[in-house]
């Protein structure tokens, strides 16, 4: 499918979503054409490699191999590090956000709450922390930095460059959400086995 048409990656991602539904997030992810392929164990993996490729030959669509890598240990995925500890903040984000200056424009807040953001789940009260920087992208709002935006500002940061390790789900059974609310929100951890699974605020 030429890349150029209107919508093409879009009906291409719809395209890949429906050919790889049985297996999508139980040991493996689609993005556009990217296809991640994980498991626990090498025989799991030979099964699942071999799964999927007779899935995509079935369906006509074929990979360029010079493109494809196997059996690796790590992988770098679309800003996250997955490996057979879990999924990790990429190194290279986490050295982008240690070296971040403090905002300066409603402009460059918005920036580095994107980006933070994206990476959310992996930070305790994350909503909480940033609804001061939050609110200086409002249209209305006078932006002014002042102490306590700083604070949050480098609060932020310091979460974002110790962010712990989020572990892969294992099946569908154990898990555990904690919950904490008050006037100004609601927190929650996912957890299963004892392992953080995600955060959410």
């Amino acid at each position: 499918m030429p890349f150029g048409l209107t919508n093409a990656p879009a009906v291409f991602m719809d395209l890949m979503n429906r050919v790889c539904k049985p297996y999508l997030d139980k040991f493996m992810i689609v993005f556009i054409d990217d296809i991640l392929i994980y498991s626990r164990t090498k025989e799991d993996h030979e099964h699942h490699l071999k799964l999927i490729l007779e899935l995509l030959r079935n369906e006509k669509l074929y990979a360029k191999f010079s493109k494809c890598e196997f059996w690796i240990r790590e992988v770098h995925f679309l800003g996250h590090v997955i490996n057979k500890e879990g999924i990790h903040v990429d190194p290279s984000k986490i050295e982008a956000i240690k070296n971040w200056e403090a905002p300066k424009t409603p402009s460059e807040v918005r920036q580095f709450l994107g980006l933070a953001g994206y990476y959310r789940r992996f930070i305790e009260n994350f909503s909480k922390i940033a609804l001061l920087l939050t609110t200086l992208t409002q249209k209305e709002k006078k932006f002014d930095w002042s102490d306590k935006q700083e604070s949050a500002f480098q609060l932020l940061k310091q979460k974002l460059c110790s962010a712990p390790i989020l572990s892969l789900r294992e099946g569908i059974d154990n898990f555990v959400v904690y919950c904490n609310a008050s006037h100004q929100g609601l927190g929650c951890v996912l957890m299963q086995r004892d392992k953080v699974i995600a955060y959410a605020s």
